[in-house]
C-alpha cells in the first residue's frame, strides 16, 4: 500500500513531500492483514520544529523496488514505531494515522500542510499471470528479481515424476506462459510421485489434462497438450524461450534434442538412475544444461542417453517422490541462475547428485576442449 502526499520538514525546516509504503498480507482476494508495525518511507529524515530529527523512528536507510505503477515513489528508509502499551496497531487506519501524526505533525504546524489530499491513483490493470496477488514476492522484497521472468515462455516436455515437480515450481514463478507436453495417462502410480492432491476423477485422463485442471485456478498462461514431441513439432514450440526435458526414453530424448537445438531454444534435461545396493537404494540425479550457443556441443558429449537399450525392456524404473522433487529443484534453480534470480558462483552446465554420499559435482565449461 502506497500513501503519497505525506508532508514533512527537512534539516532546514523546509516543506517536503514524501510517501509511506507498507506491506499488505492478503488473507484472500478481498481481505488483508498487517505484516508488522513497520513502514517504508520515500523521503529524507523528517525533522522537528527545532530542526532536530524526529526521535523514536527506528529503522534506517533502505531500498525497496516497487512496481512500475509506483515508479514515482523511491523508498529511501524504513521506520519502526509501535504503540507502547498494545505493542501493535489495531488495523491499517491506526497504523497510518500514527505515522502521519509523527512524520507530518511539525510540517502541518509550521507550514499548514495537509496530508489529507484524498488524491487517488487510478487503478492500474495488472499484467500478473497470477489469479491471486503475489504477496510472497513483495513480502520478501524481491519484486525486481521476479520481474526477470516476465517475458519467458517455458515448455515442460514430459510430466512424469520429475516433470510434474518442475511444473509445480514453475507455476509459482511469474513466467508469462507454460506449455506442457505429455501423451501418457495419469494412473495411480503417478500419484505417488507427483505434487498435490489426488482426485479419483483424474485417473485415466491425460497428464496434460490433469495438471491443467490442478493449476488453472492459480494462474493464467498454462496450456497442456496430450502429445509426444519430435523433430517435426516446430509449431508447438514457436515463441518458447526455455524448455525442460523430462523424459526417460533415449529415443524420445534424441528427437526432442534435435528439435530444440535446431530452433536455438536453450533447455535443461534431467535424469535419474536408481538401483538396489546392499539392500538399499542408491544412484544419481542428473541436470544438464544445453545453451542456445553450445547445445550441439553438449549433446555430442553424450551426457544423456539418446538411444533405447534392449535392457530397458526388463529394467524396473525406480522413482521416488523426494528424489523426483530434488531433481526438479536442481533444474529449476539452475534455470533461475541463468536468469540472474539466484547467484551463481560457478557456471556449471552439468550436475550430478549422488544419493549415497549426498554430494553434488559439476562441470563448468561447455566449450569444446
Amino acid at each position: 500500500m502506497v500513501i503519497r502526499d505525506i508532508p514533512y520538514l527537512d534539516t532546514q525546516r523546509q516543506l517536503q513531500i514524501g510517501a509511506i509504503v507498507t506491506k499488505l498480507v492478503l488473507v484472500d482476494k478481498e481481505r488483508v492483514t498487517q505484516d508488522d508495525h513497520q513502514i517504508f518511507f520515500a523521503g529524507a529524515i523528517p525533522h522537528n520544529l527545532d530542526g532536530t530529527p524526529i526521535p523514536n523512528l527506528a529503522g534506517g536507510p533502505t531500498q525497496l523496488l516497487l512496481s512500475d505503477a509506483c515508479g514515482d515513489v523511491i523508498v529511501q528508509r524504513s521506520f519502526s514505531n509501535k504503540p507502547k502499551i498494545a505493542q501493535k496497531f489495531v488495523d491499517f487506519f491506526e497504523k497510518i494515522e500514527s505515522y502521519v501524526a509523527i512524520i507530518s505533525g511539525p510540517a502541518m504546524e509550521l507550514h499548514g500542510a495537509n496530508p489529507y489530499t484524498f488524491r487517488t491513483v487510478e487503478e492500474v490493470v495488472s499484467d500478473s499471470v497470477f489469479k491471486f496477488q503475489d504477496t510472497l514476492t513483495s513480502r520478501a522484497e524481491i519484486t525486481d528479481l521476479s520481474a526477470k521472468f516476465k517475458d519467458d515462455v517455458i515448455a515442460v516436455i514430459g510430466l512424469g515424476g520429475t516433470g510434474a515437480y518442475v511444473l509445480d515450481f514453475l507455476v509459482k514463478t511469474p513466467v508469462r506462459e507454460i506449455r506442457t507436453f505429455d501423451l501418457d495417462a495419469f494412473h495411480v502410480h503417478n500419484a505417488f510421485r507427483s505434487p498435490g492432491r489426488l482426485d479419483p476423477t483424474e485417473l485415466g485422463k491425460t497428464k496434460a489434462e490433469v495438471y491443467d485442471s490442478r493449476y488453472e485456478n492459480f494462474r493464467t498462461g498454462l496450456s497442456g497438450a496430450p502429445k509426444l514431441l519430435d523433430d517435426s513439432c516446430t509449431e508447438d514450440l514457436k515463441g518458447v524461450t526455455f524448455a525442460f526435458v523430462c523424459v526417460d526414453k533415449g529415443s524420445s530424448r534424441s528427437g526432442i534434442f534435435d528439435l530444440l537445438i535446431s530452433m536455438s531454444i536453450p533447455f535443461i534435461d534431467v535424469g535419474m538412475g536408481l538401483n538396489r545396493k546392499r539392500g538399499s537404494l542408491n544412484g544419481q540425479l542428473r541436470v544438464t544444461c544445453y545453451s542456445s550457443e553450445n547445445g550441439q556441443n553438449v549433446r555430442d558429449k553424450g551426457l544423456a542417453p539418446l538411444v533405447d537399450s534392449q535392457d530397458d525392456l526388463y529394467k524396473t524404473n525406480i522413482q521416488i517422490s523426494e528424489l523426483n522433487a530434488f531433481n526438479a529443484c536442481l533444474a529449476v534453480i539452475k534455470f533461475k541462475q541463468l536468469r540472474g534470480f539466484y547467484f551463481e558462483e560457478m557456471s556449471n552446465y552439468h550436475l550430478l547428485f549422488e544419493v549415497g554420499d549426498l554430494k553434488i559435482v559439476g562441470e563448468s565449461d561447455a566449450k569444446e576442449d
